[in-house]
């Protein structure tokens, strides 16, 4: 991530691949995203349900790569992958949620490296990117999705709050739920993420010749 190529990375299928060759790694990263996706892992300070994992590793890669657009799409077909092949236990409503999420983190990255296209505009697309998704998980979290889970399982909302309460003495409301839970856990996704796709992007860029970074 060090040297600039002007060849802007949302002109899809550019002279650099042909359109069936961007489909197809659209298609590979979004196979790979939902893998990781079903690979999750409990956080200590958070209740069961929320867990962690790296399915935004192939999309960032992807959103670097190929562009913000392509990024989008990665995040679409993982989503769309999951709900074909598990379904949905929130009425679409977590999946939504979900993907919005996934686009708050990957889609300030993505445009803020299309135009800075130097290890500096990297990072601070990435460090953008944690940011507004954090922000927007606490949102979402708040609004949409734990009354999402309170309505599809039957259950008052202030059961999730007791969930996190038996974690943390100080989380008593949805607001410190969210503030104690919801905050460090995006804000812990985003930089294992940033940090994974820092290290290894620049051997996984060569195999995505999109007319992006020469590294």
């Amino acid at each position: 991530m060090n040297t600039v190529d002007t060849t802007a990375g949302d002109r899809a299928p550019a002279s650099s691949m042909t359109r069936v060759r961007y489909m197809v790694q659209i298609a590979m990263l979004g196979a790979i995203a939902l893998i990781l996706m079903l690979f999750e892992f409990p956080l200590p300070f958070a209740p069961a349900f929320y867990k962690i994992d790296l399915s935004e590793v192939p999309v960032l890669i992807g959103c670097f790569a190929m562009g913000p657009l392509a990024g989008v799409a990665i995040e679409f077909l993982k989503i769309l992958l999951h709900l074909l092949m598990f379904g949905t236990m929130t009425a679409f409503v977590g999946e939504i949620a979900n993907f919005f999420i996934g686009c708050a983190f990957v889609l300030p990255a993505a445009l803020i490296y299309k135009y800075v296209r130097t290890r500096r505009g990297a990072i601070i697309g990435m460090v953008s990117g944690t940011a507004i998704m954090t922000v927007v998980g606490c949102f979402v979290n708040a609004y949409v999705l734990l009354p999402a889970y309170a309505a599809a399982f039957s259950m008052p909302l202030d059961s999730l709050v007791e969930m996190g309460t038996a974690i943390n003495s100080n989380i008593n409301t949805v607001t410190t739920l969210v503030i104690l839970c919801v905050a460090p856990f995006n804000l812990l996704k985003g930089v294992v993420v940033s940090v994974i796709v820092f290290v290894i992007y620049k051997k996984i860029s060569p195999l995505l010749k999109t007319g992006g970074v020469r590294t």
